[in-house]
């Protein structure tokens, strides 16, 4: 019976594989099953820390933010801000508000004020 040659199919599949877990340790790089299970893990982790990543910004920009407000204004907060910020229909992200507040902390207090000035005269014209 002659010998029949499989090609290059199978192995050009596990250096694909291979090419991924280049960075890999020990038997994470040598043994074609470990690779592709170490694989699969490290691009399920992948997927899910991407949004895991934008959770936790959105979450250091609210800190920042509500730092800096609390520090100006002791009964303001952040809440009370992003609600006044949308009573004005300025659409500012919070990416932004976080940069202003780091880098042009005045720029985030005059805008505070302002939002606040214009909220409480309103609110002090329907009370009376």
């Amino acid at each position: 019976m002659t010998r029949i040659k499989r090609g290059y199919v199978a192995r050009r599949r596990r250096t694909k594989i291979r090419l991924f877990a280049s960075n890999f340790r020990g038997a994470h790089l040598r043994l074609t099953r470990t690779i592709t299970q170490q694989t699969i893990r490290a691009l399920v982790s992948a997927h899910r820390d991407r949004d895991r990543q934008k959770r936790n910004f959105r979450r250091l920009w609210i800190t920042r933010i509500n730092a800096v407000i609390r520090e100006r204004i002791v009964s303001y907060s952040y809440s009370r801000f992003i609600h006044d910020l949308y009573k004005k229909q300025l659409l500012l992200n919070r990416k932004i508000l976080a940069q202003m507040a780091i880098f042009n902390r005045n720029c985030l207090y005059m805008i505070s004020n302002e939002i606040r000035k214009e909220v409480d005269w309103k609110e002090s014209a329907v009370i009376i």
